[in-house]
């Protein structure tokens, strides 16, 4: 089932307000996106820190075989 890249910004700007949020459709097909979250939350947090906190931000829309969304290459920092 695929999942519309406005859903999947919404869901992370629900989590993140004030971030700047990108989203792109890599293959055009629904399941396969890039984001790039950049948000002041993430400053002092390494990595891994910051991409947990967008994926639990997914609620659940990458769990499994059954997941809406199949891909998400995603980066993460705080603003420069």
């Amino acid at each position: 089932m695929a999942i519309h890249a406005q859903e999947i910004e919404d869901l992370i700007r629900d989590a993140f307000p004030d971030a700047i949020v990108t989203i792109t459709d890599l293959a055009g097909d629904g399941n396969h996106y890039a984001a790039e979250v950049i948000d002041e939350s993430f400053r002092n947090q390494n990595r891994v820190q910051q991409q947990r906190a967008v994926y639990g931000a997914l609620k659940g829309k990458m769990d499994g075989p059954n997941g809406e969304l199949h891909a998400l290459a995603l980066t993460t920092k705080a603003p420069e």
